[in-house]
Parts: C-alpha cells; sequence; structure tokens
C-alpha cells in the first residue's frame, strides 16, 4: 500500500502542479526527480529508526504521517502554485514543498517492515527480496490503477483522499492502539483534511485525464466563452457569432483557407486537437455544408465543450477521442481539403506532432490541393518555430509563415500560424486579408519563411526536444 500511495502522488503531482507551471518536460522531470529523492531519504532513515526503535512503531508513523501528507498535497499546490508562477525551477519548488514530506514518509515503510521481519541472519535475504518485490508490485498497481482507472472514473481529490484514508487505516491497525481510537483518530483526521481539499479554492471546472479545465465568460461580452486548460486560454467563442474569430491565430487560420479555396464552398477538413471547436464553427457558419473530423485526445474537454460550448449544434461536425497522430493513420488517404493542426500540451505542440514523420502523413492525407495549417506559440529566439518550420518544409514544396512584424522584433513572442501545401500558395491573396484585419506586413511568402528556417534542424521522431527548443 505504500508503494502503491507513493505512485498515487506521483502520477497525480503532474496534473496537480500543470495549471501554475505548466504541463512540460520539466515539470514531469521535477515529479520524478523530487519522488526519487524523497523514496531514497525515506529508505535510509526508515533503515535507520528501525535500528532504534520498534520497528512496529516506525511503521505505524510513517504511514500517519504519511496519508496525512497525501492529504495536503492539493491545498499546498493549491495555495502556493498562484504565487510561483511558470517555469522549470517553480516545478521543482512547488513539487518539493507538497509531496517530498508525503513521499519520504511512505518510503520509510518498506525498510521498517523489513526490520520486523529479520530475526536472524539466516534466510534474511529471501525477506529482503520479498518485501522489496511486494513494494515494487505495490508501485506498479498504483501507476497502473491511476493512470488507466482512476483518473478516468474519479476526481483527482477523491483519489487523494482514498489514498490517505488507506494509509491513516493501515496505520492504526500497525500501530497497537485500542481499534475505536484508531478509527476516531483516523476518522477527524481525514474529516479535516478533506475540508481542506474542497475550501482552498481551485481553478477547474472540470478534471479531465489530460487538463484542469474551464469555460469562462468574458468580462462585458456576454455571448464570449473562453476555453481555459491548465493556465492557456485556448480557445474563444462567440455563441452568437460564430464567424467572428477573436484569437489571432484562428484568424490567420482563416485567412489561409480563404486564400486557398476563394471560389469554393463547402470543405472536408480534419482538425488535429479540438478545444473549444472554434474552427469547425467558424467552417459551419461561413462554408455551408463542410464537414469537420475532430481529433481529441481528452474526453474530457469534449464532453466540457459539449455542455458549455453547444459543440452537438455544430453542423457537420463529428469527434474521434484518442491520440491525433495514431488517429490521423485512420484517415484515408487524399479524402481532406485542410488539415488544421492545434493541439497543444501546456504551450507547446505534442513533440510526436511535431516530427517529419507525422507532416508525411499530413501530407498523405491532403488531397493534392489540400493546405496544411499549423499553430505553434514560441517567443524570441523562435528557436521552436523555426526547427517547426524547417520540419514542415521538409514534407511540403509550398510553405509561408503567419506572423506580425512586431511578434518577431527584439521580446516579442506568441502565436504564429505555419501554412503548407503541394500546390503554390497565394501569399498575396493572404497578406490583403491580414491587412484587412489590422496585421499588415504579417505573411512570410515561400522564400522568406524558408528563410527565417534557415540552419534549423528539422525535428524527427529520433530528436524532438520542443519544451527545451521553444523560446
Amino acid at each position: 500500500m505504500s508503494g502503491a500511495a507513493i505512485l498515487v502522488v506521483e502520477t497525480l503531482s503532474t496534473r496537480l502542479v500543470a495549471p501554475y507551471v505548466g504541463l512540460t518536460i520539466e515539470s514531469t522531470t521535477a515529479v520524478i526527480g523530487v519522488a526519487l529523492a524523497g523514496i531514497a531519504a525515506g529508505a535510509s532513515l526508515g533503515g535507520r529508526w528501525s535500528d532504534v526503535l520498534p520497528p512496529r512503531r516506525v511503521a505505524a508513523g510513517a504511514l500517519a504521517v504519511g496519508g496525512l501528507g497525501v492529504l495536503v498535497v492539493r491545498p499546498l499546490i493549491r495555495l502556493l502554485g498562484p504565487g510561483l508562477g511558470p517555469g522549470p525551477y517553480a516545478a521543482v519548488v512547488l513539487v518539493a514543498v507538497s509531496t517530498l514530506v508525503s513521499v519520504t514518509a511512505l518510503a520509510m515503510v518498506t525498510p521498517a517492515v523489513t526490520r520486523a521481519c529479520l530475526s536472524s541472519v539466516d534466510g534474511s535475504g529471501a525477506v529482503i527480496g520479498r518485501l522489496s518485490a511486494a513494494g515494487t508490485l505495490g508501485s506498479l498497481a498504483g501507476v497502473f490503477l491511476t493512470g488507466f482507472v482512476l483518473v478516468s472514473l474519479l476526481p483527482t481529490t477523491v483519489i487523494l483522499l482514498v489514498t490517505a484514508g488507506a494509509c491513516l487505516t493501515l496505520s492504526a491497525v500497525t500501530a497497537s492502539v485500542r481499534t475505536r481510537t484508531a478509527v476516531a483518530g483516523v476518522a477527524v483526521a481525514t474529516a479535516v483534511a478533506g475540508a481542506l481539499l474542497v475550501v482552498v479554492p481551485g481553478r477547474c471546472d472540470v478534471d479531465t485525464v489530460y487538463y484542469c479545465a474551464r469555460v469562462e465568460t468574458e468580462p462585458g461580452d456576454p455571448n464570449t466563452r473562453i476555453l481555459v486548460l491548465d493556465d492557456l486560454r485556448h480557445s474563444a467563442v462567440d455563441l452568437s457569432d460564430p464567424t467572428r474569430l477573436q484569437f489571432a491565430y484562428t484568424q490567420r487560420f482563416a485567412d489561409a483557407i480563404d486564400a486557398a479555396f476563394p471560389g469554393r464552398g463547402a470543405l472536408q477538413t480534419v482538425h488535429l486537437g479540438g478545444g473549444g471547436f472554434t474552427m469547425p464553427r467558424w467552417l459551419a457558419a461561413t462554408r455551408p455544408g463542410s464537414t469537420s473530423t475532430v481529433l481529441e485526445v481528452d474526453a474530457g474537454v469534449v464532453e466540457l465543450a459539449r455542455r458549455e460550448l453547444d459543440i452537438d449544434s455544430i453542423p457537420g461536425t463529428s469527434v474521434q477521442i484518442g491520440d491525433a497522430r495514431t488517429s490521423l493513420a485512420s484517415v484515408p488517404t487524399a479524402s481532406a481539403d485542410v488539415v488544421v493542426g492545434d493541439a497543444f500540451g501546456e504551450r507547446s505542440v505534442p513533440w510526436h506532432l511535431a516530427t517529419a514523420e507525422f507532416m508525411g502523413d499530413v501530407n498523405r492525407v491532403l488531397r493534392i490541393d489540400g493546405v496544411f495549417v499549423l499553430n505553434v506559440i514560441d517567443d524570441q529566439p523562435w528557436h521552436l518555430l523555426a526547427a517547426e518550420m524547417a520540419t514542415v518544409a521538409s514534407r511540403f514544396p509550398h510553405v509561408a509563415l503567419l506572423v506580425r512584424p512586431d511578434q518577431l522584433a527584439p521580446g516579442g513572442g506568441g502565436n504564429a500560424v505555419i501554412v503548407a501545401s503541394d500546390r503554390p500558395l497565394d501569399a498575396t491573396a493572404m497578406a490583403a486579408h491580414a491587412a484587412a484585419h489590422g496585421e499588415p506586413n504579417s505573411v512570410l511568402g515561400d522564400d522568406a519563411a524558408r528563410n527565417f528556417a534557415a540552419g534549423a534542424q528539422v525535428l524527427t521522431d529520433d530528436w524532438a526536444p520542443v519544451d527545451q527548443l521553444r523560446g
């Protein structure tokens, strides 16, 4: 149980800290590193204290401290997270402050139980091996049960409450105390910390499998809804006017599509990532008869969008729940006029959706005159955008880059849109559309886009450090 509890905390920590420090390779590394540090410290302390104190008392105390520590993980993150802000060092601090005590305490249990089971040196190897294996099996159960079952069935708060309650109950059973006192103590501790879990304010309407998600109403504009995933505003939807595109990158998507298909009506489109379903809604309104196949990994985001954004009313829209890369592999060849790339893990394109191999599959799905538009978030010095531009250009003969000049100036950053096709792109038409809505000189044609990416390394399945490349 102690091994399982450690992995429950470790697995959930990545999700818990994401709204405050982001979901990056650095935040994942911080969770793993802090957990390993706690396990090492707990193993050392548990063995040392079991030599000077009754091992049963050490195990019972460790389970009690560990259980109480699990109960305060989320309140601590909610209290400290807003003040720390995003970044790798903030991730280490936030994870350490919130989880290190519970993980260290729970890691003390195995050496204490081992010491209690050893009566002599003879046969000690079998005892140590058996208990080490038991702890590892518990850890495996904790990580698989959490990742595959619990997160999809229960809110994070409930998972932590159940885990802590199990640890506290085992502590009471392990200690040689009267049952009534033990049960009362467990009940009081669980009730107090459970109240903390509820009272301390959070940022989520829904804890999905991947995100802390909520929908906000834009101040002063009751018809506009903003989808917030973790700490990032992902989508803006005007429920009264689906043709109104409020985020600049969605307007650039529209500019590229309108420039590529000026004389055509309905389009067949595939969307990598659903979010607030802004573009399917826009296509249905501006090009009646269009179809939108949305590949969205997070069923929780889709359910939130159904409830708050009425996406079931968008004509011609279907949703496939699953990873965009594996889902796209099943989309027929040459079946789409447009592929829209708008999938994000925190602020970076998920690495496996950023590689040349994936771009080749995008090209396969597009018709010969089809267009791929890709949203990329980056900041100066634009290493990620340049690498992504080079990667797309390695699979498409014609490319363009839509980004305002002030974004490329010193200190600039934000969303940029890459456009790619097997046929020549009309940069003049895209520039005219951009100028009409207040973004003049924001289109880099084929030569300028390739010059922007000059010297950048193409991202591949073997090398795609998107989090490190981002400015």
